[in-house]
């Protein structure tokens, strides 16, 4: 039944996050200041010593921008095709297990905000609230991503599940064949898994998920099938060879090994060793509208979104994520007019070159008048 006084809610909750925020930077301090220690390490943390995810963003920062003038770019288009159906940006919402804990309501906000907006949302399946709920927000924009915590039976009736629902594309994680040594928790002696059962199963069957597996689940349906964490040429080259939809570059954001290359570090060979025979989506430090158009030229269809939504969400829930959403489309509208294209398919590699970075590489370098927000919050300029 529809709810005139919730979407009025709604309405005036989205009216607020547009008058309090012109710039991620702003969504970025109000997360930290609201979520406390231990939920901002799960949303900018990685692995030991953070290398990954520290190179994530080094990788990005060393790729500068060529632009072209006198271009005539009245009609930017920043929409593309993704699955068979247009999204407004070339992007989606990148699938965070414990977006429960950062705000009341779990995926179900970023999940509706994702619709209202026009881009897809893929659901982990170790968050909450469930399935039925979150794809009846997610609407035609609901992807699953599946941790495997049983065997192939297990993973048939996440499928069917999934199916049933109206999934428009289900992914499997392959990189997390054992949880990682997350020193910010180990530290403090805490396991964020404690409090989450849907997070918690036996790590046998992630780590006796291979090709065989895959297989079986291909003759299951036709549902355009992802797997997430591939991070070289021959595990993409199988990839296509075994009818892989779309290959999911990702370094689980700086969270699993580390001391890895950043995503979009290996982007090009993947994409070459694809070959065009399935959609390459990539993740890992993607905060801007520029570090979306580098990986689009370097050849990826998408770019998911995770620790930006996290941000978000735990920013202003639902409005914070649609808001950033806005940002990041005036981002990238502005951005091609900048480099004078009116396509995203207009980009191609002569828009891009190699370049020393300008900030020492961190989670938020790309951010450095962070540094300056924090100093005016304590009345220090």
């Amino acid at each position: 039944m529809f709810d005139i006084d919730q979407e009025q809610r709604r309405g005036a909750a989205y009216e607020a996050a547009r008058g309090r925020y012109n710039t991620t930077t702003e969504l970025i301090a109000d997360a930290q200041k609201r979520l406390g220690d231990q939920r901002w390490d799960y949303i900018a943390g990685g692995t030991e010593s953070e290398a990954s995810l520290k190179r994530n963003r080094m990788g990005i920062d060393s790729l500068a921008l060529r632009p072209r003038v006198m271009r005539n770019v009245l009609n930017t288009d920043t929409s593309r095709e993704f699955l068979g159906r247009r999204q407004r940006l070339p992007l989606f919402l990148a699938p965070v297990g414990g977006l429960h804990t950062i705000c009341d309501g779990g995926a179900a906000l970023p999940a509706r905000a994702a619709r209202e907006f026009g881009v897809d949302f893929m659901q982990s399946s170790v968050t909450e609230p469930g399935m039925q709920e979150v794809s009846a927000e997610a609407g035609d924009h609901w992807l699953f991503q599946l941790y495997v915590f049983g065997d192939f039976n297990w993973i048939r009736d996440y499928m069917l599940r999934s199916i049933d629902l109206g999934v428009k594309g289900f992914c499997v994680t392959v990189d997390s064949d054992h949880y990682s040594r997350r020193e910010r928790n180990l530290i403090r002696h805490l396991d964020a898994r404690a409090d989450n059962p849907r997070g918690r199963g036996d790590p046998k069957w992630r780590q006796q998920f291979d090709w065989d597996v895959f297989d079986k689940m291909r003759q299951v349906s036709d549902i355009p099938l992802m797997l997430k964490g591939i991070m070289r040429p021959e595990d993409a080259e199988l990839c296509t060879q075994h009818g892989v939809d779309v290959v999911y570059i990702s370094n689980h954001g700086g969270r699993q090994l580390d001391h890895g290359l950043g995503s979009i570090e290996v982007l090009p060979e993947i994409v070459e060793a694809v070959a065009g025979r399935a959609r390459v989506v990539i993740d890992g430090g993607f905060l801007r509208g520029t570090d979306i158009l580098k990986a689009l030229i370097l050849g990826a269809d998408m770019v998911a979104l995770g620790k930006l939504q996290a941000i978000a969400v735990g920013a202003a829930g639902e409005a914070g994520v649609h808001r950033m959403l806005e940002i990041l489309e005036e981002e990238i509208s502005i951005d091609m007019k900048l480099l004078g294209v009116n396509k995203l398919d207009d980009l191609d590699a002569s828009y891009l070159t190699n370049a020393q970075p300008t900030e020492a590489p961190s989670v938020f370098s790309t951010f450095p008048l962070l540094r300056y927000w924090g100093m005016r919050e304590k009345g220090e300029l």
